[in-house]
């Protein structure tokens, strides 16, 4: 590990050992880490309880509740899926009932698919018949006023969302038009368009490229998983205390916004997110996908920890540098250099803070690019506990 003055220490445990940052080698945490749980029980301390009521609205007992139903859900989610093969039409989790609801494009699979205990809607579109009408919208060229499109498995639809101020402009609608001709297509409006959320240079905070400032997602065996709008290929990383820290080896924005970073001698990684002392720093067990609906975090360098709801999969967002694909929309808010930081469920990583709308004093929604995309296109190896 980097050798840091005492003051640095501190700072280190804050970055790279926790998911962040760097870390010194005899260097306390800032926060204890969580003891292990049973895989039964929810990752549920009392500052992430405190970080759903407030941003969920929800009370420390229908947190707890929340999550143990979510976790249920999530592993119902991948049994359903195979049962009802081909009639699958995707699924979302209740918060009302608790459960997850899986949409069905044939009756006979709804026996089998309840008897998982999920809850069923029988729909007219198959969750890969939406995929394949969203591919056809991604071959589209969009316009600035389309702020995106994603399949939503509660509308059975692609959801087709614009800015509210373009909403008649001849190219929108225009672009609704073909994409209505391509597939079963829902039209939404966004109060403004998506960008990315990098940073001017701040001092002090996690991790530099050029005069970029971002958020470290995960680590990996080797270094580390980010935003590819932060840095390309080659480019050098600087951590919070300037010095050099690693690499950019790979790097993917537009069309994705993932990248992987190495690190150099003197700096290791461990598999944990930072928590900023709102909740618990976060044990890291797993990448297992949480269901739409579910309740997701996120941690960034400049809001810190923010909790909201995942909203919808397999969205393409139309940033002005281009169209990204694959992304899944929540509900959590994000800032400037909050890019590429880890959004997490429990103690499943799910993927690195790409871009969004809004701030989080007003509210707004974000994008992560999924991390399971990203070990897969690099390689990669999860860093677990």
């Amino acid at each position: 590990m980097k050798r840091t003055t005492p003051l640095g220490a501190a700072i280190a445990a804050l970055l790279l050992t926790l998911g962040l940052g760097a870390a010194h080698a005899g260097a306390a945490h800032a926060a204890p880490l969580p003891e292990p749980r049973p895989s039964s029980a929810p990752a549920a301390s009392d500052g992430l309880l405190d970080a759903l009521q407030r941003d969920l609205g929800l009370t420390p007992a229908q947190a707890e509740a929340r999550l143990r139903a979510e976790k249920a859900a999530t592993d119902v989610e991948k049994a359903a899926r195979q049962t009802a093969g081909s009639a699958y039409g995707g699924a979302w989790f209740d918060a009302s009932s608790g459960r997850l609801v899986v949409a069905l494009t044939d009756r006979a699979e709804e026996a089998g698919v309840r008897a998982l205990g999920a809850d069923t809607r029988v729909v007219r579109h198959s969750a890969a018949a939406l995929d394949r009408a969203k591919a056809r919208l991604d071959a589209l060229s969009a316009p600035k006023g389309v702020a995106g499109w994603h399949v939503d498995p509660k509308t059975n639809s692609v959801v087709v969302t614009v800015v509210r101020t373009e909403r008649n402009a001849p190219a929108v609608r225009a672009f609704v038009e073909k994409a209505r001709a391509n597939g079963p297509v829902t039209v939404a409006e966004a109060a403004t368009a998506p960008r990315t959320y990098a940073a001017g240079t701040v001092g002090g905070d996690p991790y530099y490229t050029g005069n970029v400032r971002c958020s470290i997602g995960f680590s990996v065996h080797g270094g580390f998983v980010t935003a590819g709008h932060c840095g390309r290929a080659g480019a050098a990383v600087r951590g919070w205390d300037g010095s050099a820290m690693g690499t950019f080896q790979g790097s993917s924005f537009p069309g994705d916004d993932y990248a992987y970073v190495s690190i150099h001698s003197g700096w290791w990684t461990v598999p944990v997110v930072l928590g900023w002392g709102v909740t618990s720093d976060r044990l890291v067990r797993g990448s297992a996908e949480a269901p739409v609906g579910a309740s997701i975090c996120r941690s960034g360098s400049t809001t810190k920890w923010h909790c909201g709801t995942v909203l919808g999969k397999n969205q393409t967002v139309n940033y002005s540098q281009g169209a990204v694909h694959q992304m899944t929309k929540t509900s959590v808010c994000a800032e400037g250099g909050d890019s590429g930081g880890a959004f997490i469920s429990g103690d499943q990583a799910q993927g690195v803070t790409s871009g969004g709308w809004g701030n989080c004093s007003s509210g707004g929604e974000t994008w992560f690019q999924p991390v399971n995309e990203i070990l897969g296109r690099y390689g990669l190896t999860l860093h677990t506990a």
